[in-house]
Order: structure tokens, then C-alpha cells, then sequence
């Protein structure tokens, strides 16, 4: 297996038309290499680092990479969507080169080295003229293909994963030609920002998201950041004698100058409305907020939490939750 630098739907290389890269090789279109609904089910956490120096900027002019990221990073939104399972799919048909399987999932997290493994449980596949994709991450003892196998576009590789250097559940994949690391979104060499490049290697277009809200929550106090990433601290009811309403909200990706609104509304005019703004970026971050209970506790009822997201005076995403406060 191939060392990768840095952290860490269907697949299919199909060939569009007469496109090109530089140098005259023969584009390929790309569909989703993860089993999952982007925005929905999966997102996008990192895309390739395309600044040359220290410094970090994706395809769009974003920071939604870090220094020396060479591949793309689909993400799960938590540990337990993880658990549960999502399908990393062959991104063309072609043979497997070579794979890993049997590393730890989390062995990074708990301090373990993962020298010369860095990709983890991964798949190398070989696709004609002199395209190769790598698939980065994958969940423990589940790799379901061999060495020197054909494989059809789209069929399973195995699951997503968080072995390797990994600090959360994602696929990395890896693009290349004649071994020459591509930036799938933008294959050229130039440095215009476009979210829109005319030369992407998707066969269909993937939008691009600099950073959002993945989900939001009421507690009745300051949410656990390890629950929050797991999966929980979303419950649906709470006692009368709840001590407080705290809400929460967990993203990606929030840049310098970022504005996150905290917002709880409920039965008799009970209101909580705050306003932050980040002041560096984070690649994943989590924010909270609320009201001590009043004397004689809440008022029963359904209580609404909602979260917004805000970039350069525009909404970027929005997460709601409901709970209620039983009698």
C-alpha cells in the first residue's frame, strides 16, 4: 500500500468525450466513490490542498483542506453511522493493485502508531491508461476484494472506516495519472478559484460546500463533545425539573469571521437568542448555549432549537431540533 501524505453514491471512471488534461491524457468522469447522499448522509470535510507554500487553499479558494492534503475527503456525520455502516465503492473497473486490512479503527485517537500506515485498511486499484484511485480509512476486517481481482465499477470495497491517521470517519481518495496526484475538482494546474471547474473529472457535478452545520441538539446541560461526535446528546423529552435548556450545534469546516446564531423558543414566550463568531477556522467545531431553568421550572410544551450558519452576511446552513418538556 501506497504511503499517503497528510490526515486523513456510486463509483465510475467513465471516459468524456474528447476533454482533456494538460499534457493531452484523456479525462475520466467521476461519481461518488461512498454509498451515501452528500449533504444528507455524507459530506465533504477536506479537498486537496492546492497552495504550493504553508499555507492552505482548496479548488475553490477555500479552507477547507489542510497543508499537504493530496486527496478528498468524504466524511460521516458520527461514530454511529459508522458502526452502522456505509459502502466505499470501486471508483471505475480495473484491477486491485494492493490493499491492507486488519488496522484498528481510532488506533490514531488513542495514541497509537500508525507509521507507514497512515492510510490505514485501504485499496489500490489500476484503471486503463494510466489512472490509479486509492481509498484511505476503511473500517476493520471489512475490505472485500483480493489482490489481482477485476472489479466492476461500483462494486464494494469495503466499509468506511477511522483506521489509519484518521481523527474521524471518512474515505480519502486518492486520484492519480501516470502517478501524478490530481485534484479531482480542479485537474489543471490552475490557480483561478472556480467552484465550478470547467475541466472537473465528475461525471456528474458535486456542489461545492466550504463548511456547514452537521447537526443540532437540545440538552438539559453542556453537551459532552465526545457524545456530540458519537452520535448522541439528542433527546427528545425532558423532565419539568430539567436544570436548564442548552443548545447545541456541531460543523465543519467554519472559517475566520463566521457567524453562528444559537436559538431556543418555546410555550410561554420563553426565548434564548445568541450570536458568535468564530475567530479562526476550524475543521470541526462544536458551539453552545442556553437558559438555567426558572423558578417553578419550564413550562410543558415543544420547545424548538434551531442553529444558522452565516458566511459574508449569507445563510449557510441551518439545523433544527425539537424537544419537549413533559408535565
Amino acid at each position: 500500500m501506497r504511503p499517503r501524505s497528510g490526515m486523513p453514491g456510486r463509483g465510475l471512471f467513465a471516459v468524456l468525450g474528447l476533454a482533456l488534461l494538460p499534457g493531452g491524457a484523456r479525462a475520466f468522469g467521476l461519481q461518488l466513490p461512498v454509498d451515501c447522499t452528500l449533504g444528507e448522509t455524507c459530506y465533504i470535510q477536506h479537498y486537496v490542498d492546492r497552495d504550493p507554500g504553508p499555507g492552505v487553499r482548496d479548488f475553490g479558494c477555500g479552507t477547507a483542506s489542510y497543508d499537504g492534503h493530496d486527496g478528498t475527503d468524504f466524511a460521516l456525520p458520527s461514530r454511529a453511522a459508522m458502526r452502522v455502516g456505509v459502502a466505499v465503492l470501486a471508483a471505475a473497473p480495473g484491477r486491485v493493485r494492493g490493499l491492507r486490512d486488519g488496522e484498528a479503527d481510532g488506533a490514531y485517537l488513542s495514541g497509537q502508531s500508525v507509521a507507514n500506515k497512515e492510510c490505514g485498511n485501504g485499496v489500490v486499484i489500476d484503471h486503463a491508461d494510466g489512472w490509479q484511485t486509492q481509498y484511505c480509512h476503511l473500517r476493520q476486517g471489512s475490505v472485500s476484494v483480493a489482490v489481482g481481482q477485476e472489479v466492476a465499477a461500483g462494486a464494494p470495497l469495503g466499509l468506511v472506516g477511522l483506521s489509519g491517521l484518521a481523527e474521524f470517519p471518512h474515505l480519502h481518495l486518492s486520484v492519480r495519472h501516470d502517478g501524478e496526484e490530481l485534484d479531482p475538482f480542479l485537474p489543471s494546474v490552475a490557480d483561478s478559484c472556480t467552484t465550478a471547474p470547467s475541466d472537473s473529472l465528475w461525471q456528474s457535478p458535486v456542489p461545492y460546500v466550504g463548511g456547514g452545520l452537521l447537526r443540532a441538539g437540545l440538552t438539559s446541560a453542556p453537551p459532552d463533545y465526545e457524545a456530540v461526535k458519537d452520535g448522541g446528546e439528542s433527546p427528545a423529552t425532558f423532565p419539568h425539573d430539567a436544570p436548564a435548556l442548552v443548545v447545541w450545534a456541531y460543523g465543519f469546516d467554519s472559517r475566520e469571521g463566521d457567524s453562528l446564531t444559537l436559538r431556543i423558543t418555546g410555550p410561554a414566550g420563553f426565548a434564548f437568542d445568541h450570536q458568535t463568531v468564530f475567530e479562526k477556522p476550524k475543521a470541526l467545531f462544536m458551539r453552545y448555549g442556553g437558559k438555567r431553568a426558572p423558578a417553578g421550572g419550564f413550562t410543558p410544551g415543544v420547545y424548538k432549537a434551531e442553529v444558522i450558519l452565516t458566511r459574508d452576511g449569507a445563510e449557510l446552513s441551518r439545523q433544527t431540533h425539537l424537544a419537549e418538556i413533559l408535565p
